[in-house]
């Protein structure tokens, strides 16, 4: 089947109290942080199951959580992060396998919204382009995917990741068949948080009061 030969990797932190988006923890505090982690890793790994279509992954930090055990994963293969900055991170995950062919979409976990809908466009966008991305609203980007064939690794030296020039520092280093998916937030900070939580508010009283 054409779609199983796409990769999808979903690149995260273990939920772990005290550990990981430290930035929301000093605004909402490290309880809230630690259940947003949870929360929205496993809402987003249960969206994205669609495994004729493609092949998911988790990559996670540290490197040590990909061997061990827990349900935090849903049972998906894991597969560590690995050294280097993010950057380095991220090229080594979309590398492909030897004799791989299809796509590799790297997704964040942190990204309300990712749906089933959002990854097919995605790769249907990369059989006629080299790469595509998706623009986050603090100047980053959320996803990142390109072509096995070609694949021609880039040079991601000199981002500055973290800061506000991301997406154009990296639009700046990849091939022109390029191709950007539609703008999205990542929780990052209190507000952003609020805002989740308000759009799941929602979302779960739609369903309850559905005919």
């Amino acid at each position: 089947m054409m779609g199983s030969r796409n990769r999808l990797i979903v690149m995260c932190r273990q939920p772990r109290f005290g550990q990981g988006k430290q930035r929301l923890a000093r605004e909402a505090g490290q309880l809230a942080a630690w259940r947003f982690q949870k929360i929205a890793l496993a809402e987003l790994l249960h969206r994205l199951q669609a495994p004729r279509e493609w092949r998911l992954v988790v990559a996670v930090t540290p490197d040590a959580a990909a061997r061990g055990s827990g349900r935090w994963a849903s049972n998906h293969p894991r597969r560590p992060q690995g050294h280097g900055d993010l950057g380095q991170r991220m090229l080594n995950l979309l590398a492909p396998p030897p004799g791989r062919k299809g796509a590799a979409l790297l997704v964040g976990s942190d990204v309300p919204g990712i749906d089933p809908a959002t990854v097919r466009r995605a790769f249907f966008l990369l059989r006629r382009h080299d790469w595509v991305l998706g623009p986050a609203d603090d100047g980053g980007f959320w996803a990142i995917g390109a072509r096995c064939r070609p694949w021609r690794r880039p040079d991601f030296s000199g981002v500055a990741w973290g800061s506000k020039s991301v997406l154009q520092d990296t639009r700046a280093r990849l091939p022109e068949s390029l191709v950007l998916l539609e703008q999205r937030y990542d929780v990052d900070d209190a507000p952003a948080l609020q805002r989740w939580q308000a759009e799941r508010l929602k979302i779960s009283s739609a369903v309850r009061h559905a005919p």
